[in-house]
């Protein structure tokens, strides 16, 4: 890491600590000789996710600068972080105003992404229900126990009755949650981590109302749809599937709640 980072930067990497909370990748603080610092991340798709970064900052969302990118190693700007706690919910609803304006030319990615072993086919579908049941749901039914493979496919099969068929393609961060808000002095500093494609903008709401507890005003900020809630569970059902896969647990018991919400 020092000679690789060293000569990606063209700056002599004096120190390297390795940072916690990087599950499905390795995160690092690179110590640089004139005393400035950046982070790197060692991953197998680090070249996708630098290509999002830039497409989110290129939309006018504050995300951590690419400094060099080679192979498996991405480095980044350092963006200081104080806590958790000081969310602005309006500033992250008009931030994601923002970037959910980006339209793309179809749903789907550029790029095929993952989360460590588990693939995220970005393929164009010929519509939004056919992009969300094919890549996003039924790519998951060889992994899953019958029972409920059975209740996903009976899902697949009405999505239509469920989901809008051409909403607006957005450009999605794709993994929004708290812990991928850094938050700076009461406000936001910058959004991490991306997995994005362009698709209903509901689903970056549905992702950050799983595992975080938004206050309606912040919903009603982001002006989601009639009927928005009732949508929150078919789209909250992709994230628990992949946790599913990669950490099982009580996401089994999850998704099945989801379904069963979806009268499933």
């Amino acid at each position: 890491m020092l000679i690789s980072a060293s000569l990606l930067l063209g700056r002599e990497v004096v120190a390297v600590s390795e940072l916690s909370g990087g599950d499905l990748s390795k995160v690092f603080r690179l110590h640089l000789s004139d005393g400035t610092t950046a982070i790197a991340k060692q991953a197998p798709l680090v070249a996708v996710e630098a290509r999002m970064l830039t497409a989110m900052r290129d939309a006018g969302v504050p995300v951590p600068a690419v400094m060099a990118q080679d192979g498996d190693v991405l480095v980044m700007e350092d963006i200081a972080a104080v806590g958790r706690a000081a969310r602005s919910w309006v500033e992250l609803a008009e931030m994601l105003d923002i970037l959910h304006s980006t339209l793309g030319p179809h749903y789907g990615w550029p790029d095929d992404y993952a989360f460590g072993d588990v693939e995220i086919s970005n393929r164009p579908g010929r519509d939004w229900c056919s992009f969300w049941a094919d890549q996003r749901l039924r790519c998951h039914l060889p992994f899953v126990d019958f029972s409920l493979g059975r209740r996903i496919e009976a899902l697949c099969d009405r999505l239509g009755e469920l989901l809008p068929a051409r909403p607006a393609p957005a450009l999605l961060h794709g993994d929004l949650w708290s812990g991928n808000i850094l938050f700076d002095n009461g406000g936001i500093a910058a959004l991490i981590d991306p997995a994005c494609c362009f698709g209903d903008h509901e689903v970056d709401l549905a992702m950050l109302g799983l595992f975080d507890r938004p206050p309606a005003a912040f919903f009603d900020a982001c002006g989601p749809a009639q009927g928005w809630e009732q949508r929150q569970p078919v789209y909250q059902l992709w994230p628990l599937l992949v946790h599913l896969r990669l950490f099982g647990g009580a996401y089994a018991q999850q998704a099945g709640a989801c379904l069963g919400a979806l009268g499933f």
